[in-house]
């Protein structure tokens, strides 16, 4: 039989009009470097429906794709409501990648109208002669003049072209399945990958970043959104937080960790959402220059392994939980928390607290070794994690992929275990594990180890070739401002944590860590300096 239960699409309309609605006086915090400006979800609902009409009038109709080349703030929010709400695909295209991976990523897309701050244009202007779809760009915060366009190409001012249009809109019925925004991987083998998001797909994984074993954000919230709105959509914060009436702190082009601890302390952050190579720098600042954290009620990271070092050294300096969650741009991106379970000691919560979470009920996993047979979750069989469930991909927009998908499940080239009570533990990826002799090493948990020492600012490992053991690791450091230590008492300091055939052999001390465009870790480049001689290898 069926319900009695009526049925309504989920979508993004419905958010924009709880968000502006009943939750209007929440607030849209852009910072702007000197002060802060101020921006009421009521007011977002208008000028989205403004921006919609002017869309309308460019010409965009159906499921056109809109692109945005933007930082966190306030306008980049009023796009993100009014493109899918009036039907069209949203595209946020991540400023920095190559401009080769912009251009194929705009062409396949097929972007016919992108958004641009004004501070970009010498970035973006690089790339728009060779964008093929593209016939409007609309300069967002500055001067629409200071932009050449190839023949073709319209250029519109933000506020010129919103004002006068209307500040309703009729948002149509749409199908919660159909498409309302667009991100692509970033691409670190072969071309960047579309992920396509739909209306339901955004709807529920909003409704799990507000739940207590997501990222907990209420009304009362004021969350800090570090990572960027072009990273699959800034873990959902701009679409979760209306839902909730939770105010959110856009920190634009202000990422350094001075202007970020002044934004926590001015604006009285309670929790925020970044990589763990963001909140390494706000601890240095920390250090350096002390602060009153004290709103922050916690602190979500993702994107890679969080040091242990550096979540106690928040908790116990300034008693601020960082909680590790995990997730990719096939995940929308939100697949587990790291919230400990109520009464374990302090030694388990710790051991909790380092995973990467316990997976939410609408995500189902599971491991499978290298035969694509099913492991047990049982705290110590590892293998490939695969993910199912409504915000997870199923394929690729416009290409085949058949090694990412395996009947209905999405490989995610995650390695680990899972503990019975549904705790994910990853232990590295597949592409990154070290085979040494026959035997595995983790290449995260040694990363993690060297961290701990307290002249470590930040740590990689990568598995190179060796004569005799086929692979051995090789420790690329960053040293800490105004601190020494050298290889053999780094080596010394893991050797006394590990068993003896996993302590690295090579070690390395760079300036900087080689990162992704989303500041992860990047191995790739690291490998390709080592194997190109750019590196002072060291062998204690």
């Amino acid at each position: 039989m069926l319900s009695t239960m009526q049925d309504g699409a989920l979508s993004i309309a419905r958010i924009l009009r709880q968000g502006s609605g009943p939750h209007g006086s929440a607030e849209i915090v852009t910072w702007t470097g000197a002060e802060p400006r101020r921006t009421t979800y009521a007011q977002i609902g208008r000028r989205a429906a403004q921006l919609a009409h002017a869309l309308r009038g460019l010409g965009i109709t159906g499921d056109d794709r809109v692109g945005t080349f933007m930082w966190n703030n306030a306008e980049h929010v009023e796009a993100y409501y009014a493109v899918p709400s009036m039907g069209a695909v949203l595209h946020t295209l991540n400023i920095r990648l190559f401009p080769e991976q912009l251009v194929y990523m705009a062409d396949h897309a097929q972007d016919r109208v992108i958004l641009v701050d004004a501070t970009l244009l010498p970035l973006f202007g690089k790339i728009l002669p060779q964008l093929r779809e593209v016939r409007h760009v609309i300069v967002v915060g500055g001067d629409a003049s200071a932009i050449e366009a190839p023949a073709g190409v319209e250029v519109h001012d933000y506020e010129q072209l919103l004002a006068g249009q209307p500040e309703e809109f009729a948002w149509p019925d749409v199908d919660e399945r159909s498409a309302a925004a667009m991100c692509y991987t970033s691409g670190t083998t072969g071309n960047p990958k579309g992920v396509v998001y739909s209306h339901r797909s955004i709807y529920l994984h909003s409704m799990q970043v507000c739940m207590t074993d997501g990222m907990a954000l209420g009304q009362t919230d004021r969350a800090l959104a570090v990572v960027p709105m072009f990273h699959v959509l800034s873990w959902g914060l701009p679409y979760a937080a209306p839902m909730v009436g939770a105010s959110i702190i856009m920190p634009e082009r202000f990422l350094q960790p001075e202007p970020l601890v002044r934004m926590i302390v001015s604006e009285q952050a309670t929790m925020a959402a970044a990589v763990p190579t963001i909140w390494q720098g706000v601890l240095q600042q920390l250090e350096a220059q002390p602060e009153d954290i004290s709103s922050l009620r916690e602190v979500v990271v993702g994107g890679s392994a969080c040091p242990p070092s550096l979540m106690r050294d928040f908790e116990e300096k300034y008693d601020v939980p960082v909680l590790h969650a995990w997730g990719m741009t096939e995940t929308s991106p939100l697949g587990s928390v790291a919230r400990p379970p109520a009464g374990v000691d302090e030694e388990q919560r710790w051991a909790y607290r380092r995973s990467q979470g316990r997976l939410s009920t609408s995500v189902r996993a599971r491991l499978v070794d290298d035969t694509d047979h099913e492991l047990p979750w049982d705290g110590s069989s590892v293998g490939e994690l695969e993910v199912a469930g409504p915000w997870i991909t199923g394929s690729y927009y416009g290409e085949d992929d058949p090694e990412k998908f395996h009947d209905g499940w999405l490989r995610t080239g995650d390695v680990g275990y899972i503990t019975p009570d549904g705790f994910l533990n990853l232990t590295d990826r597949s592409k990154d594990v070290i085979k040494s002799g026959g035997e595995w090493i983790s290449s995260v948990e040694l990363e993690n180890l060297v961290m701990g020492h307290p002249a470590v600012a930040e740590a990689l490992v990568i598995g190179v070739p060796d004569e005799k053991w086929s692979e051995r690791p090789l420790v690329a450091v960053v040293l800490r401002e105004g601190h020494a230590a050298d290889a053999a008492e780094l080596r010394e300091f893991v050797a006394e944590k590990v068993a003896r055939w996993q302590v690295p052999d090579y070690w390395t001390f760079v300036a900087e860590a080689p990162k992704t465009s989303v500041g992860k870790f990047d191995k790739k480049r690291l490998r390709k300096q080592h194997a190109d001689g750019e590196l002072d290898v060291l062998r204690p």
